[in-house]
């Protein structure tokens, strides 16, 4: 659909927590494509529906790995690619945290909000240390999102209690990001912008 749109688009296979991964994955689109001028950090898992003190370990690393540290590797790579002070013409970069951030998410995956959390900070300080670089970095929390990512039923049961009265749409979390991106957005850094429905 890219293509169709008339713009050039490269898909990569990468695991985000694997530092080898990120950066064949930065070389191959810089080689293909150029040097990067936005980020988005998007990928994001959770666990089972569980408490902490039924969590496995390996459940624990995993989605940290995923949600937090994938996001600072991925980051990493991007900035040696797009900061001026390395010759990069600067640019943007969208982390995708979450509601969970702040709420919690207790009984269910209080590993994936602390992670989450993880993403907040990150944001916050990387929009001070990105400034004179020419990078822009913002965050958007998304709410309760029509996705993949919830365990069975969990949309239908949460979205009655939403003060907008429905889950959200991946669209209108990615109008969000787009805006971030965007020439639009220009004065705009270390924001946290909720696309939570009201929570």
């Amino acid at each position: 659909r890219c293509e169709q749109a008339g713009v050039r688009a490269l898909a990569v296979q990468a695991d985000v927590a694997d530092a080898d991964d990120v950066q064949r994955l930065f070389d191959t689109v810089g080689d293909e494509l150029g040097a990067p001028n936005a980020l988005v950090n998007n990928a994001g898992i959770v666990g089972p529906r569980q408490r902490l003190e039924d969590f496995a370990t390996e459940r624990i690393e995993r989605v940290v790995a995923v949600n937090l540290v994938g996001t600072i590797l991925c980051t990493r790579a991007a900035v040696r690619r797009m900061s001026v002070r390395h010759g990069g013409s600067g640019g943007a970069i969208v982390n995708v945290s979450s509601r969970a951030a702040v709420l919690g998410s207790a009984n269910e995956y209080v590993d994936y909000a602390a992670a989450k959390a993880g993403v907040d900070t990150l944001t916050v300080g990387l929009s001070r240390e990105l400034a004179e670089d020419g990078i822009r970095v913002n965050a958007v929390r998304p709410g309760l999102i029509d996705t993949e990512i919830h365990a069975p039923g969990r949309l239908e049961r949460l979205s009655r209690t939403s003060p907008l009265g429905r889950p959200g749409k991946a669209e209108e979390v990615a109008a969000a990001i787009l805006w971030l991106l965007s020439d639009e957005a220009s004065y705009t850094t270390g924001a946290l912008v909720d696309v939570g429905g009201g929570w």
